[in-house]
């Protein structure tokens, strides 16, 4: 018998035999876990046991350091309100959403302290054994419109945190752009309406330029196969690099770059349990305008030249 041949029956032999001996030390836990399992599905729809302790936690301040992560607040939240929060950009991970809402590495539970935040993702990130828990300890919940209605309908200073441009919008997350993939997501809006939570624009300057994106732009081959997976997925495969652990131009690691994310004003919005379509595209206008001049009024404080335009799309 080849010595190859030799070298992978003896490789499967010994993994095997490795996964047959783990599995019998493990099985009262991972039985256990389907257990809770069972009980506990439906978490990542209602917003369940969030832990403030969790969030506070030095990991997190040393995660928001890194970069450094800054929040910054343009007026108080009213506790005897619910708050439905777009962030932008999506970026190629959304990581200033979650170190701002899901984490206090930024303040948040000092900065609002009589509000409780939800950020939404995917519901496939609940999947995976315990790093499910991870999520719901961080107050994450899954952005189906079921789950968001739950939140939103219940107990007064609930704020769900929604990155409205999704996998659409992670494609065009280069440095130094500003492409936010808006105008045919209306979902955010009529969810709104029909719940009678404000609606707050948020931006993360900075987030685009923490990874670097192979060119892509529409029409070419590269960005027809990422719509294309994107589409049959369900999530976008951007082409990526930012820095490696020991050297600065390649590798996984985002780039140390500031980002300031830049809370705005709340939108008041009345509650429609049925909205026409004419009042969701004038609060969808309204929400539009205000994400502008959200941009355009800070900008320039936080790094990006004058004459940078937001591009809707």
């Amino acid at each position: 018998m080849p010595v190859q041949k030799r070298y992978v029956i003896t490789m499967q032999t010994i993994t095997s035999d490795a996964i047959v001996k783990i599995f019998s030390c493990l099985w009262p836990i991972l039985l256990a876990y389907s257990v809770w399992l069972y009980y506990d599905w439906d978490s990542p729809k209602r917003g369940a046991y969030r832990s403030t302790w969790f969030m506070r936690q030095r990991i997190h301040n040393w995660y928001a350091n890194y970069f450094p992560v800054k929040l910054h607040k343009t007026e108080e939240l009213n506790p005897n309100e619910n708050y439905l929060i777009g962030s932008h950009p999506h970026g190629i991970i959304s990581m200033a959403a979650f170190v701002n809402f899901a984490t206090n590495g930024t303040g948040i539970l000092e900065m609002f302290p009589h509000i409780e935040f939800h950020l939404c993702t995917l519901v496939g990130q609940f999947y995976t054994p315990f790093r499910r828990e991870w999520g719901l300890l961080h107050g994450m919940i899954d952005c189906s419109r079921e789950s968001l209605t739950h939140v939103l309908s219940g107990k007064k200073g609930k704020a769900c945190v929604l990155v409205v441009g999704g996998a659409e919008e992670a494609l065009d997350a280069h440095p130094g752009h500003h492409i936010l993939t808006i105008y045919r997501r209306k979902g955010f809006i009529r969810l709104a309406l029909e719940t009678g939570a404000n609606l707050i624009p948020c931006y993360s300057f900075g987030e685009n330029d923490l990874f670097k994106q192979a060119d892509n732009p529409k029409g070419s081959t590269i960005r027809m196969i990422q719509t294309t997976l994107k589409n049959v997925l369900g999530i976008s495969p951007p082409i990526f690099h930012g820095r490696g652990v020991f050297n600065y131009n390649f590798g996984l690691l985002p780039f140390r770059k500031p980002i300031n994310t830049v809370l705005g004003a709340p939108i008041k919005v009345t509650k429609v349990t049925n909205p026409t379509q004419e009042q969701i595209d004038e609060l969808h206008k309204t929400y539009i305008m205000k994400l502008q001049e959200l941009f355009e009024s800070n900008k320039t404080k936080y790094g990006v030249p004058a004459q940078a335009q937001l591009v809707l799309q």
